[in-house]
């Protein structure tokens, strides 16, 4: 059994729990019950406490703190005047002599890299009083770009993509109103990660997966962890389908509903992330598809050659060079007498 990561996700958990409590204290509506239920979980363990202590030192250097009257609302958590010690003095203390002192909060050495984002952020927003704000990152064709998020997640955005970012005390939402992206989610049990994109709902904790939305479906891959991809619509009378995801697998969802789970790597999900598509037996149509976040002018086939297919790997520093080269792979004739598209089809003897 592996304990250290069973220890590693109480750890996490403890400090989801501790953000709670922070959150909790600071709200206008605390009851008695309250007070009752944060002075058991504070006396319950050592690692409660310790987790608390590393959460209101980041508090603390927020200015947030100040603001919280902990002598009045938690006198059973005070430490009496004998209990009263600086860190070096309780080290060597016992759990019954360490009383919780809120000096201890702000002159600890401890900092808990992992929750200093989503701290800064409730603390901020939600937490002072401020309805959370919707935030658009987007792209332009040709343009990349790498989005860190308030709660520490990161999302790796593709050209002429956008997304909208939504956060809440209850959940992490977003939505990727076009385009591709890639995300590194900061796992936090007690706050789920939602994308919503196009005919896809995707639901996670803390992973890592890729979400292209084209017009007529959206695809999700998973390179980490486990996602769980759901239907954001269905036929009247049935419940959304829904499947779970673990690494190495992908799913297409579409008006039509959901596809079959399929294979994948972090080489063919992530190829856009290389500069590079890589097509392995893909029907021109959805190869096109791909290609044309890259163009200027986009391109489409003609029903004919639609479903020929196409395998290799194609460069994006040149898109306009990739669609030629694609054209010569499949013997199609590229017809750009229009100026808003390029219409490929099959050569003429």
């Amino acid at each position: 059994m592996n304990t250290s990561g069973v220890q590693e996700v109480q750890n996490e958990e403890r400090l989801d729990q501790a953000c709670a409590w922070i959150a909790r204290l600071r709200s206008d509506d605390v009851s008695r019950s309250d007070r009752r239920d944060f002075a058991l979980w504070m006396q319950a363990s050592d690692e409660n406490r310790e987790a608390f202590d590393s959460m209101a030192e980041l508090w603390g250097d927020l200015g947030a703190l100040q603001h919280l009257p902990i002598d009045t609302l938690f006198p059973e958590s005070r430490p009496s005047p004998s209990a009263r010690q600086n860190r070096s003095d309780t080290k060597g203390s016992t759990p019954e002599s360490r009383g919780w002192d809120f000096s201890r909060w702000l002159l600890g050495s401890g900092v808990v890299a992992a929750c200093l984002v989503v701290t800064l952020w409730i603390g901020n927003q939600w937490l002072g009083g401020e309805a959370a704000k919707q935030q658009l990152y987007a792209t332009s064709v040709g343009e990349t770009r790498t989005v860190t998020l308030a709660d520490g997640s990161k999302v790796h955005l593709n050209t002429n993509s956008e997304l909208a970012v939504s956060f809440s005390r209850e959940e992490r939402h977003t939505e990727l109103l076009r385009g591709e992206a890639f995300f590194e989610v900061a796992r936090q049990t007690a706050r789920p990660f939602t994308v919503a994109a196009g005919k896809a709902n995707i639901r996670v904790l803390g992973t890592e997966f890729n979400v292209e939305r084209n017009p007529d479906n959206t695809k999700v891959s998973v390179t980490g962890g486990t996602v769980a991809v759901s239907e954001a619509s269905s036929a009247p009378g049935l419940p959304p389908e829904s499947v779970k995801l673990v690494k190495n697998q992908k799913v297409s969802v579409s008006g039509s509903g959901m596809g079959d789970i399929d294979k994948t790597s972090p080489e063919q999900a992530l190829d856009w992330t290389r500069g590079v598509l890589v097509f392995e037996d893909t029907p021109l149509a959805e190869a096109l598809e791909e290609l044309n976040r890259y163009l200027q002018v986009p391109a489409q086939a003609t029903p004919s050659v639609s479903d020929r297919r196409l395998s290799g790997t194609f460069e994006l520093s040149d898109p306009d060079s990739t669609l030629k080269a694609i054209a010569a792979a499949l013997d199609l004739t590229a017809d750009s007498s229009d100026p808003n598209l390029t219409l490929l089809s099959a050569e003429t003897n």
